[in-house]
């Protein structure tokens, strides 16, 4: 009884020493696949400073900034699976706004995955905007306002000047659903309505990106918080110059304004017009400086609509940070630069009845230009 028992035993450890064997023989005849990851390179010291320049729109000073501002919130917390770091992360998503490329291509261009490369844009795309109140904020002490207000002066000594307001379209693809039609323009295209108010330096000072595309400019005025600080009295002696009969505008019919009594004449409402188209120029050219450096707004933004909304966000932020490091004016394709001037339209919609004290504003400028 006891042989027999070892016998068994033996005859089992066998069987197990056989199995073993033909599994080695099978990893030997058929190894697993290693999992190879890209080196990804240091692009800071790959590119001279106008290949950067021109691949990421932003300078390396500008880039290392950002990074340092939200690397930390962006930052992978593990280093396994070959994890991206913050500092690609930020590079990767900068190229997309360049590009507009597939999120496949720019996965490629750092070695992730497309569906890496859309989270990835996701997550730096709303930190990025979260920097807004550092970045694009109304002037909001003395000093400032009167800043801005002689930098808008210096260009058409147009007074009391503390922003220039627009409207421009950025392309998106269609958010479906049922409200889909809502973000049809007028061109035909799928896009968001987006209102600005930019200073002297083209810097951005407020922005509204949630409007979609059919809005009329005015619908969004009416509703804008700065609409509500003017009305409240918060921004005395203080004005906006747009395009479009919803703030201080031309006069489209000076001989309903002449008085040579009061000082007001043809040469007055001549120079009060000419002093605005200056003035006001700035912010049309702050649309330009903004989608030359950011493709993408243009040419068209291809994730989710709230994605979408986070872009436009970020991408002002950048375009003020550029600003603020005095940074140039990228190179574009004559594709981008005709997708720009598809964009460039307004969508008025009614004028705001003028008030007494805007009347009364209007007619105090004009004299004032009738002694300029």
């Amino acid at each position: 009884m006891y042989f027999d028992h070892d016998q068994n035993f033996f005859e089992s450890d066998s069987d197990i020493e056989d199995d073993d064997f033909n599994d080695l023989m099978v990893m030997i005849a058929f190894p697993r696949r290693q999992r190879n990851f890209r080196q990804r390179a240091d692009h800071f010291t790959h590119w001279r400073d106008d290949e950067f320049f021109d691949r990421y729109r932003l300078s390396k000073t500008s880039v290392r900034f950002i990074i340092n501002l939200i690397g930390d919130r962006i930052c992978s917390r593990t280093d396994w699976n070959h994890a991206v770091s913050s500092e690609h992360k930020v590079l990767l998503t900068l190229r997309y706004y360049a590009t507009r490329s597939m999120l496949v291509v720019c996965g490629d261009f750092i070695g992730v995955h497309k569906s890496t490369a859309s989270l990835i844009v996701k997550l730096v795309s709303h930190e990025i905007a979260l920097l807004r109140p550092l970045f694009v904020h109304f002037p909001n002490n003395e000093m400032e306002i009167k800043q801005v207000k002689q930098d808008f002066y210096n260009i058409a000594k147009f007074p009391l000047v503390i922003g220039a307001l627009d409207c421009t379209h950025v392309k998106i693809r269609s958010p479906g659903g049922d409200n889909a039609e809502m973000y049809r323009n007028r061109k035909s295209f799928f896009s968001i309505n987006v209102q600005t108010i930019c200073d002297a330096n083209l810097k951005i000072q407020d922005i509204v990106a949630r409007w979609p595309g059919s809005s009329h400019d005015s619908t969004i005025f009416n509703n804008s918080a700065i609409r509500g600080k003017f009305e409240r009295g918060e921004m005395q002696n203080c004005l906006l110059v747009a395009q479009r009969d919803f703030v201080m505008t031309l006069v489209g019919n000076p001989g309903s304004l002449i008085d040579p009594a009061s000082g007001i004449t043809a040469a007055a409402v001549d120079k009060y017009n000419e002093s605005l188209i200056r003035t006001r120029n700035t912010v049309e050219r702050s649309y330009g400086v903004w989608k030359r450096r950011f493709p993408i707004l243009a040419t068209g933004i291809n994730v989710k609509r709230t994605s979408s909304q986070s872009i436009i966000v970020a991408t002002a932020v950048l375009h003020n940070i550029a600003c603020e490091f005095k940074e140039g004016i990228p190179r574009v394709t004559t594709a981008v630069e005709s997708s720009i001037r598809i964009t460039d339209f307004n969508n008025p919609g009614d004028a705001i009845s003028r008030n007494a004290v805007q009347n009364s504003t209007r007619r105090k400028l004009l004299r004032y230009f009738a002694n300029v």
